[in-house]
């Protein structure tokens, strides 16, 4: 590696200063040029410096940045809303925009807080969520994520949580295999919800395919409508967590649609704009909308710019072009063909376990023992060197730790723009095989 290696996976202060980008590609002000196979943080969907979208924002800036929502409504914002009412179908019909999905996780959790309010039910403060699992930095989302790098630092001031064991095929919970591990995690989530009390459990959060903490894992088979069922039958509301593998990401608008099922609540935010300027939502469904609506007249998790007017309208400039140019019907029909060549490229190497997620959001996961799964020791700091290596090798991806236990697993997560061609899937594919490979063969484990 030409680079020296961060101290911190959130370091900034050693890094090239950004200059320029367009579609796949940035350049930084020396000249060097990425491509961005991760999108970022799996956010940039249809590339960068879009000219369309570029003009949709310009064109309403021309007109007025933001109208502050509790003085006016937008077309933008009408216009949002009705792409969304369609692209999720059945009774998500009522949102709340924020500015990001940190934000947008937050109002998903005091929307159901104020559901049950509004229903005279003031015992149902609880949430239950699961380890390995991140939703995002308010106090809020932090206290229902299983992140345990990111939220040591302010544990003492976290909400009291009940956390169950991640849902996941490639490291089942005790007892439980491949086959079995859906049904399994989702008797834990009954067991947990008659031993704190079912009259006391607000809400249930997850995510349809777990992103940074674990590295792209999917629900495991039949576990979402197992899950839906037993929230149901307590009267639990039930919330998907769709920041980053939503909007598309996955091969579905929505992510848990490749479930069967249907949330009380849900959060969208990184495609959503795809990053030309922040924004998220919150989308509840009418049975929520109906119990809120009628005692108190509208959601209370309004924000100074919530609904904000020019970021409503890059949404609907990006959401118009990925309908138009049926960039989700893309993500689905060149999945296989992506992780293919994932395989393909890495067939090589021991230390690769597990390649899995959906769509155009997958992950490498390596191990040091491929029989046992065991991870390799988190003092190694693999997925950071990878990070850098990748960096240095002109590529953009996304390295996680921690994916196991909280402390050691090394994943790489891919997200490439919905729109990538095949010759860049194939670039982004070549350089991270090479880079993993790069840093294994240092460490003396390729």
């Amino acid at each position: 590696m030409s680079s020296a290696l961060p101290k911190h996976i959130h370091s900034t202060g050693d890094l090239p200063k950004v200059a320029w980008a367009r579609g796949a590609y940035v350049y930084d002000v020396d000249g060097k040029q990425y491509i961005d196979g991760s999108g970022g943080p799996a956010v940039y969907c249809i590339g960068h410096s879009n000219e369309e979208v570029n003009a949709a924002i310009a064109s309403q800036l021309d007109r007025i940045a933001h109208g502050y929502r509790y003085n006016f409504s937008s077309d933008a914002l009408e216009e949002l809303t009705g792409i969304i009412r369609a692209r999720c179908g059945g009774t998500l019909n009522n949102m709340v925009y924020v500015t990001g999905g940190s934000e947008a996780v937050e109002s998903c959790l005091k929307l159901a807080l104020q559901y049950h309010a509004a229903r005279g039910d003031m015992s149902r403060r609880r949430f239950i969520a699961r380890e390995r699992s991140w939703h995002g930095n308010t106090l809020g989302a932090l206290s229902v994520s299983g992140f345990l790098e990111r939220k040591r630092a302010f544990e003492g001031s976290l909400l009291d949580v009940s956390h169950l064991s991640p849902a996941n095929a490639y490291r089942p919970v005790a007892g439980a295999d491949a086959g079995t591990v859906g049904e399994a995690c989702a008797r834990e989530l009954e067991d947990e919800i008659l031993r704190v009390g079912p009259g006391t459990v607000c809400a249930f959060i997850f995510e349809p395919v777990v992103g940074a903490a674990g590295g792209c894992v999917p629900a495991p088979g039949g576990y979402a409508k197992r899950v839906r069922e037993i929230c149901d039958k307590y009267g639990v509301i039930l919330i998907s967590d769709e920041v980053m593998c939503g909007a598309g990401r996955t091969g579905s608008w929505r992510a848990l649609e490749q479930d069967g099922v249907e949330p009380d609540i849900m959060s969208v935010a990184k495609g959503l704009a795809a990053g030309y300027l922040p924004l998220g939502a919150a989308i509840y469904n009418d049975k929520v909308a109906d119990a809120i609506h009628g005692l108190h007249g509208a959601p209370m998790t309004g924000h100074t710019f919530t609904a904000h007017t020019a970021c409503c309208a890059a949404g609907v400039a990006v959401q118009k072009i990925v309908e138009r140019e049926k960039l989700v019907e893309r993500v689905k029909a060149r999945a296989p063909q992506f992780r293919a060549m994932l395989a393909d490229a890495t067939k090589d190497m021991e230390a690769v376990g597990d390649i899995r997620g959906r769509g155009f959001f997958q992950a490498i996961e390596l191990v040091a023992d491929r029989k046992t799964r065991k991870p390799f020791d988190a003092g190694k700091r693999l997925f950071m060197k990878i990070r850098q290596q990748a960096f240095d090798n002109g590529l953009i991806c996304y390295p996680v730790g921690g994916n196991v236990d909280g402390v050691n697993g090394d994943v790489v997560i891919l997200a490439p723009p919905y729109n990538a061609t095949d010759a860049e899937l194939a670039e982004i594919v070549e350089k991270t095989a090479a880079s993993v490979r790069q840093v294994l063969r240092a460490e003396g484990v390729a």
